[in-house]
């Protein structure tokens, strides 16, 4: 005679939580053995003692003859401790020491430890989404996983500490107690470290920023050492406008997957990622033999800083090319391709030559002309001409450094980004992007107007500064930004001409 159950259980491919039925056979007859089928990896095979020893910690009878587990579908990959939990139950019903009758509307994720308490896994929020969707009503999760689960609504979260009680529960001798929701503030205030009312001089700069800011566009800043490149790029964050809640549901997800949710149950502040100059393509763009998300992808819906960009390897840089473009980074590997999101707003810094002094007024640069050549040829063409606003940083001077002027503050600057970006939120109402820098070139012909005057001063300039094609909708889509700051429904050609001034000297 033999014995079977199923359990629910999930996984994560990429961002997307994956259905797991847990099958389990008890043999009456046969060698005792152990063996999970399924295309575990080492950390779900190691599950075999944890298991093991939990049951018989918590005083439950391990089965002494055959045992299989079967991890369905078998074509998908099983990585990661969270299949400790239903693995046990499944053992423990397919022994008759749970009623299998709520099995069939629970899922179960867990690491288990060999006293059978119940740990924190990575990748809750999406396999609860997931759940969601196929209408499981009852989750039984790790007590330190309930938060970041109580994110979706309308469904039964039950927190759970040790494996004990949980048969317990299931048998209908205690009761675990539904996880009571919290209301969440999603826009509670943030404090900034670095704040633009602390920088001074530099107003193109800032305006620069306010830019950006407003149509997400991305910048970079080029100047000698000391004139503040890395101060406004670290000021920049206390500009940005609050997120959404399908943004921070979007964001929390990607560190849900990564494992980073330690402190918070949720990511409500938008992003900064400054990885250093010597990482890795992969610790970038995401990879690795089971694909995780990299910096781009951490940064989404946030800011990416690359200080000293010029110091990253080219291939490193060249990379970054695909997502600046489409948003989305596709990793493929043996097994399949996965995609990440990858929407950031790309923040870099960088000296003109070596030594740093190429053009300031006081201090001669000591380059030699082969050597300024090759720095400059570090970042190529394509990489620069994704690039929307392109800054001088230039030396503050003495009377503007020791001067106590009053300065805009960045609650001011973030006001009137706000602003913009509810114009951009109408404009773009029932369409997948939320802010001009996403505009496609059919996006940008339907909802960029421009008058006469600023028609013939964009024509000017493609023939005088021979804009590419790229160039050309950018140079539209930044001006777009600076209407809507100014409120105004059409492009004039004031906007024009001061979008052409944040675009690279090269041209």
């Amino acid at each position: 005679m033999k014995m079977l159950s199923r359990v629910f259980s999930g996984t994560t491919l990429g961002l997307d939580g994956i259905l797991i039925e847990v099958e389990v056979d008890v043999a009456e007859r046969g060698f005792p053995g152990f063996t999970i089928v399924g295309l575990p990896d080492k950390s779900v095979d190691e599950a075999k003692e944890r298991v093991r020893a939990a049951i018989i910690n918590c005083n439950f009878k391990m089965p002494d003859t055959r045992l299989t587990v079967n991890l369905a579908p078998a074509d998908i990959p099983k990585i990661g401790s969270g299949f400790d939990l239903p693995i046990a139950i499944g053992i423990l019903a397919a022994s008759g020491l749970i009623k299998k009758d709520e099995l069939n509307q629970s899922l179960f994720l867990g690491e288990l430890s060999l006293e059978g308490k119940i740990r924190q896994v990575p990748g809750v929020l999406p396999i609860v989404l997931m759940a969601k969707k196929k209408k499981i009503t009852n989750i039984f999760i790790p007590v330190d996983n309930a938060k970041e689960a109580s994110l979706v609504d309308d469904i039964n979260i039950f927190p759970v500490e040790k494996l004990s009680d949980l048969v317990l529960h299931l048998n209908n001798e205690i009761k675990i107690n539904l996880f009571e929701r919290t209301e969440i503030n999603f826009n509670e205030p943030t404090d900034y470290e670095f704040l633009f009312e602390n920088i001074k001089g530099q107003l193109i700069a800032k305006r620069g920023c306010e830019i950006a800011a407003a149509g997400f566009h991305n910048i970079l800043f080029k100047g000698p050492p000391g004139t503040g490149k890395t101060l406004l790029s670290k000021a920049f964050a206390s500009i940005l406008p609050p997120m959404e809640k399908e943004e921070i549901l979007e964001v929390t997800k990607i560190y849900s997957v990564a494992g980073l949710l330690k402190t918070s149950f949720y990511i409500n502040k938008r992003t900064f990622r400054s990885p250093h100059h010597t990482i890795s393509r992969i610790g970038l763009v995401g990879g690795g033999t089971n694909p995780t998300p990299g910096e781009i992808s951490l940064a989404h819906r946030g800011v990416l800083f690359l200080d000293e960009v010029a110091e990253f390897p080219r291939s490193v840089l060249e990379a970054l090319r695909q997502p600046l473009e489409d948003g989305k980074i596709t990793i493929s590997r043996v097994q399949g391709s996965l995609t990440f999101p990858s929407r950031f707003l790309l923040i870099a810094a960088s000296n003109p030559c070596p030594c740093g002094y190429l053009g300031h007024p006081k201090k001669p640069c000591r380059c030699s002309p082969g050597a300024i050549l090759k720095y400059k040829k570090r970042l190529s063409g394509p990489f620069l001409d994704r690039i929307d606003l392109h800054i001088d940083v230039l030396p503050i001077e003495e009377s503007d450094l020791i001067k106590n002027m009053p300065v805009e503050t960045s609650e001011d600057i973030r006001k009137r980004v706000i602003a913009a970006r509810e114009i951009q939120k109408q404009r773009f109402k029932g369409l997948k992007i939320l802010t001009n820098a996403e505009m496609t070139p059919a996006e940008v012909k339907k909802f960029c107007q421009l008058d006469k005057e600023a028609v013939s001063l964009l024509k000017e300039a493609i023939n005088k500064l021979s804009l590419s094609a790229r160039s050309y909708f950018k140079t539209i889509k930044i001006a777009q930004t600076i209407a809507d700051l100014q409120g105004k429904t059409i492009i004039e050609s004031s906007f024009i001409a001061e979008a052409l001034q944040f675009r690279s000297h090269d041209e």
